[in-house]
């Protein structure tokens, strides 16, 4: 067996954010549920760009977010997810490739378009999506790239690809590619509202083909069905050899066998919008997991890209993570 030349693999939907500053009132017109990722179709997508005022546009998707965050941070990131042969799948391409991630998966020459996903972002920093998924629903088993699972260290996905089945198919090959390389595997649960869909075969997952999980409080209350976080925390400690819980400025606990650690969230001056932050987490996290960094350090470079994050306007980067860590002695 060869040793891995990529750290992180992230597999996820590839979408373009457009993300727009609305008030409540906006929220309320269109009948949206604040905080929650709405599936929408072209109808809708059309309806809400058109009423939305001025607006960013930057590659992203949840898994992908984590991918540039990796190689932000230097870490070695590969990506799978699926595109159109269209201006914004060429725009995702190459805003992955710029940002030092490999990215090699084929764009569909027909069909829908590129996904994008409106992301509206209230006044405390609160960020509702709608999503027009195009394009990288039809992310299939043909996509999995068995060399570059082999080759990764982690294999990675957001929670998000289980809301259709190809998809979800796509991710049960790489992990038994991954297993059968003796890689490790890991998932971020991306939504409550994706767990409540999902939660019988996400806990089937989990304890049969995950290494490392992703969850907020949220998401993973919605798992076990359960109020109480410290009974969801025991429960996942049975079912996922590392749990990784994050709770916005409570910081984060991190789960592993008997041992139970919690690490604070990083000091921010005012959060502008929280799209991404529980990406760019996994990505300072996995970062520091794959370089072998103690789960506790692993914690400390998670809070440091959230925070990063959080600071403004979109779900990348906008320094650059290694000297950024460097700068305040996190590497």
């Amino acid at each position: 067996m060869t040793a891995p030349d990529i750290d992180v693999l992230c597999i996820g939907n590839a979408i373009v954010d457009v993300i727009a500053r609305v008030d409540e009132g906006f929220i309320e017109k269109h009948g949206l549920v604040k905080g929650s990722m709405n599936l929408i179709d072209e109808v809708r997508a059309e309806l809400l760009y058109a009423d939305m005022g001025q607006a960013i546009e930057v590659s992203g998707g949840s898994a992908g977010n984590t991918a540039a965050g990796v190689a932000s941070f230097g870490g070695r990131a590969a990506y799978f997810g699926k595109v159109k042969a269209d201006q914004l799948g060429h725009i995702y391409r190459h805003d992955m490739r710029a940002q030092g991630v490999r990215f090699d998966s084929g764009a569909a020459s027909e069909g829908p378009a590129t996904a994008r996903s409106f992301i509206l972002v209230t006044p405390e920093g609160e960020r509702t999506m709608n999503t027009y998924l195009g394009a990288c629903v039809n992310l299939t088993t043909a996509d999995i790239n068995a060399d570059v699972v082999s080759a990764a260290k982690v294999t990675y996905m957001e929670g998000y690809l289980w809301d259709r089945p190809a998809a979800k198919e796509a991710f049960k090959l790489a992990a038994k590619i991954a297993r059968a390389q003796d890689r490790l595997t890991s998932i971020t649960l991306s939504d409550s509202f994706c767990v409540e869909r999902h939660r019988e075969s996400f806990l089937e997952l989990i304890r049969n083909d995950i290494d490392l999980i992703f969850a907020n409080e949220s998401e993973i209350k919605s798992l076990y069905q359960t109020q109480n976080f410290d009974g969801a925390m025991q429960a996942i400690r049975k079912d996922c050899p590392i749990a990784v819980l994050t709770r916005s400025a409570a910081g984060c606990v991190v789960v592993k066998g008997s041992e139970t650690l919690s690490a604070p969230a990083y000091p921010v001056n005012k959060v502008i919008d929280v799209t991404g932050a529980g990406d760019l987490f996994a990505a300072g996290f996995l970062f520091g997991f794959t370089a072998n960094r103690p789960l506790a350090h692993c914690a400390q470079l998670g809070a440091l890209a959230a925070a990063e994050i959080i600071s403004h306007i979109g779900a990348r980067p906008e320094v650059n993570l290694k000297a950024h860590a460097r700068a305040v002695g996190l590497l």
